[in-house]
């Protein structure tokens, strides 16, 4: 009766079947893995990759398969910041964080810059794991930021410059109107360089008050299709004579909410840009006008716990030499161009307008391809009130 008795009481008794069932729960783990949307890898003692999710194989377009036979050190770049994370887990077994490496991969079009996070396995600490997490989205609201800041302070210096050199110009300008009668030819021709300057800062500074306009935009229902036949029209009787352009559109994009002038004058920039960069390829130029809807793209809004959906993608790509790395960084700030005669503020008004509509604008540039992506909210349809 006593042996019964402890039989019953012994602990292994009291445990459901179900716990017994540890290849079940491997199983789940790795569908919970593969399920995760960010790249996950598994590295052993070695260096080799023992395990990899399918958002790792998207990330370095490589299979699982192929992954699982390859070291790290093939896998990225030599001298890649991700190579002493991986030693400096497995030599001191502790976890570690790092934000913004840049990686890159012979695999890879282009580096890829992403936070990381790292940390042994807790039963062999010299196999560790790596996940991924690429900053593309957050960096791109994070420039929408600088891009207003660095719009508000040009306002700011616009309505210095408008007060202390509109004025002044508007004077030089009428003395050497008052001088040109009574002089030569030859120093007539002077009085009328200091004219035509004094015309050119005046309008600098008129293009540098735009930015200082803060009045909300008139919005409407807008079809982002006719913005774009309209600029396409203007691109191909002017300055994107010669240039081929091709048409990719998503017949089924809902109306955009904004300004068609000001959506006009975003896309014309764009565009005009894109003929200038192909302008010494002749015939072989290209520009491709895409549009597409992507939901999931969400914004937060500064000071509320709003957050508006920006499924509506437009894309302006061009063939052309491509952007300076030095200049990416900066691509939107005002004052920075790469034209001889340019002023600078083009794409910093282009990232106002964006700005103003409530959407994000990015740019992706390599050689022979260059994108500019603009990404807005829809129109959104009014609710009819449910009957009673």
């Amino acid at each position: 009766m006593s042996s019964k008795a402890s039989k019953s009481a012994s602990p292994h008794a009291l445990v459901p079947p179900m716990v017994q069932a540890p290849a079940s729960v491997e199983i789940d783990c790795e569908l919970l893995l593969f399920a995760l949307p960010h790249p996950i890898l598994m590295i052993a003692r070695d260096g080799t990759i023992v395990f990899a999710n399918g958002a790792a194989e998207a990330f370095f377009s490589m299979s699982a398969a192929m992954l699982k036979r390859s070291h790290i050190q093939d896998v990225v770049a030599f001298g890649c910041p991700l190579l002493a994370l991986v030693e400096q887990v497995q030599s001191t077994a502790t976890t570690v964080n790092e934000y913004g490496i840049e990686v890159s991969s012979p695999r890879l079009v282009q580096p890829k810059l992403i936070d990381v996070y790292g940390g042994p396995m807790p039963e062999d600490p010299k196999t560790m794991f790596l996940m991924l997490q690429q900053r593309s989205m957050a960096q791109m609201i994070e420039r929408q930021l600088t891009h207003r800041a660095a719009a508000r302070s040009v306002s700011g210096m616009a309505g210095v410059l408008a007060h202390e050199i509109k004025n002044p110009l508007s004077g030089i300008r009428g003395a050497a109107q008052l001088l040109e009668p009574s002089l030569s030819d030859e120093d007539r021709a002077l009085t009328q360089l200091i004219c035509s300057e004094t015309d050119r800062i005046c309008n600098l500074v008129d293009r540098m008050e735009v930015f200082g306009d803060e009045r909300p935009i008139v919005k409407d229902a807008v079809n982002i299709h006719d913005v774009l036949n309209h600029v396409r029209r203007i691109a191909e009787n002017g300055f994107g004579r010669g240039v081929r352009i091709i048409e990719d559109y998503d017949p089924s994009l809902p109306p955009v909410l904004g300004n068609r002038d000001k959506l006009v004058q975003v896309f014309l920039n764009l565009v005009k840009n894109a003929a200038e960069a192909v302008g010494d390829k002749g015939e072989g130029g290209r520009i491709v006008m895409q549009t597409a809807f992507r939901p999931g793209v969400r914004l937060s809004i500064s000071g509320s716990d709003t957050r508006v959906s920006l499924p509506l993608m437009i894309q302006i790509e061009d063939n052309g030499s491509g952007i300076a790395d030095h200049l990416k960084p900066h691509l939107f700030d005002p004052f920075v161009t790469t034209k001889p005669s340019g002023t600078g503020l083009g794409l910093a008004l282009v990232a106002k307008i964006i700005a103003d509509h409530g959407g994000v604008i990015e740019c992706d540039s390599e050689p022979k391809r260059t994108t500019f992506r603009v990404l807005l909210p829809m129109q959104q349809r009014p609710r009819t009130a449910s009957p009673d």
